[in-house]
């Protein structure tokens, strides 16, 4: 098929495959088919899912397929690391476009790997919150904390006001690594402390907080409000004119807001100008934001 990109979206909980189309830069309606999937399981287990899912796509001899995965990964080279991390072990050392050549009966000629915030982050760039913005930073706050670092149409690895590697999960705040304090893991071992009470999800932390349960309300806030204050410094060097967040956490957008803004205003007051949003449609944003990078491949 013609003026489409094929695209994998990678998770720890599920693997995504759609066709974005390159005149809309939209994913192609009908296209969009998701799999669950065990970061856990075994090598053959994740790559068997991630073929049935991109085998749902059609014949995809001649194109070039674009794949947004989490880190740590060699993504010149499509090879897994993981190293460190509590999922897709399983695909450390793998060649995973290789692996993937061989399960599949149409394969796509080439595929292009891409980190799964840095697809986010070019996809608001595109059709997001960041179209028409010179400097923005997207984040996704989940299992653990993704960022791009967006100037210019560009994700910048390196700069002024640009953490190593563009990373916010490398900072600290209070001597603690960020994602031991902002990260699904972080907000409900808090809310069990204040409340005694073992929460599902922060999805269910959140309901909890908009009917008034103050330790909800804290489990957030407090996180949140860590992430404003390592978040600051950085956001002011890089002129940032808006910050998108994604992932589970920014379900609870509504209670998140304030407490983030406020963090933000009192690390440097002339950060209130900076808009904070959430993302309309992550889903797509990774998904356009592959393809366009991909599109762009040699």
């Amino acid at each position: 098929m013609t003026g489409v990109t094929p695209v994998l979206d990678i998770g720890g909980t599920h693997v995504t495959a759609a066709l974005v189309d390159h005149a809309t830069w939209r994913t192609l309606p009908g296209s969009r088919y998701r799999l669950d999937l065990d970061a856990h399981g075994t090598a053959e287990h994740v790559l068997g899912t991630i073929a049935s899912a991109l085998s749902t796509l059609g014949p995809l001899v001649g194109q070039r397929a674009a794949v947004a995965i989490p880190g740590p990964f060699d993504y010149p080279r499509g090879v897994g690391d993981f190293a460190g991390v509590d999922k897709l072990g399983a695909l450390r050392g793998i060649d995973v476009g290789a692996a993937l050549m061989r399960r599949l009966g149409s394969p796509p000629v080439a595929f292009t790997f891409l980190n799964d915030a840095a697809s986010f982050g070019l996809g608001e760039m595109r059709t997001g919150a960041l179209a028409g913005r010179r400097r923005g930073v997207a984040l996704t706050l989940g299992t653990g904390i993704g960022s791009a670092f967006v100037a210019d149409g560009a994700v910048l690895g390196e700069g002024p006001g640009v953490p190593p590697d563009g990373r916010v999960d490398l900072l600290r705040i209070d001597g603690r690594p960020l994602e031991q304090v902002v990260s699904r893991r972080a907000i409900l071992a808090l809310y069990r402390r204040l409340s005694g009470y073992d929460g599902a999800d922060v999805a269910e932390v959140a309901a909890l907080a908009r009917t008034g349960d103050q330790a909800a309300l804290c489990a957030l806030r407090g996180p949140v409000a860590a992430l404003g204050r390592a978040l600051g410094p950085w956001l002011t060097r890089f002129e940032a004119e808006v910050v998108v967040l994604g992932g589970g956490i920014a379900g609870a957008f509504d209670l998140i807001e304030e407490p983030l803004r406020g963090a933000l205003a009192r690390t440097n007051p002339a950060l209130r100008s900076v808009s904070v949003v959430r993302s309309a449609d992550q889903q797509q944003s990774v998904e356009v934001g592959a393809a366009w990078y991909a599109r762009a491949d040699p």
